[in-house]
């Protein structure tokens, strides 16, 4: 007898098809996200460049303008192969680039994602911003993309990204061991996180409470 296939949920909308991620303008009451361009660097540099949370991420340090231009030129690459979508956030009251985000590992047929590469400058952190950010793309990953899966990783190191990420609802999946190694050569161990369609309403519903707070 043929054994019938085991299915852990409901298949995403449009079943057979390949979800499409194509570029957005995201807009919330706080930040704005855009699609990233080079017009974007001299704002990305002037919050970014000579930080120290870049030990905290896969790049390296970004000393000098030239160095943004270069990280820039970089994710947009990734952008035009369709494994990335980048976005700068514009904080609205101020006009100003508050940072940068993006969705990456885009998994076109298993409709999964992941939300992550994101910098704020200092004055941008512990704002709504981050909040929103992420309400903004787990809102845009679920309900128009119909993701199935969103994942979020970091580095085992970054204490205050997990809390942040906790904080919102994700589960914790676990630890990959010397996951990577940076620029700098030192192996980083990365936590991940996921949250499933199935969760997305719980998700979304903390979310707006921490908003309007």
């Amino acid at each position: 007898m043929m054994e019938k296939a085991i299915t852990s949920g409901p298949s995403p909308a449009g079943r057979g098809k390949i979800m499409e991620v194509k570029p957005v303008v995201l807009q919330g009451k706080h930040v704005r996200l855009e699609p990233l361009s080079e017009a974007h660097i001299p704002g990305l540099a002037e919050i970014g460049v000579g930080q120290d949370f870049w030990d905290f991420m896969l790049y390296g340090r970004m000393n000098t303008e030239e160095d943004m231009r270069s990280w820039v030129k970089d994710i947009m690459t990734r952008g035009e192969q369709g494994t990335d979508l980048p976005f700068a956030v514009i904080h609205l009251a101020s006009g100003r680039v508050a940072g940068a985000t993006r969705y990456l590992n885009i998994m076109p047929k298993d409709y999964g994602l992941e939300v992550g590469g994101t910098w704020y400058g200092l004055e941008f952190q512990r704002t709504a911003v981050n909040t929103e950010c992420k309400y903004l793309l787990l809102t845009h990953a679920f309900e128009r993309l119909k993701c199935i899966r969103v994942q979020i990783k970091t580095d085992s190191r970054n204490i205050r990204s997990q809390k942040a990420i906790e904080r919102i609802g994700a589960v914790r999946e676990g630890v990959l061991r010397n996951h990577m190694i940076l620029p700098d050569g030192r192996y980083r161990d990365s936590v991940f996180y996921s949250i499933l369609d199935t969760e997305w309403q719980g998700v979304k519903v903390r979310l707006e409470e921490i908003l309007e707070r």
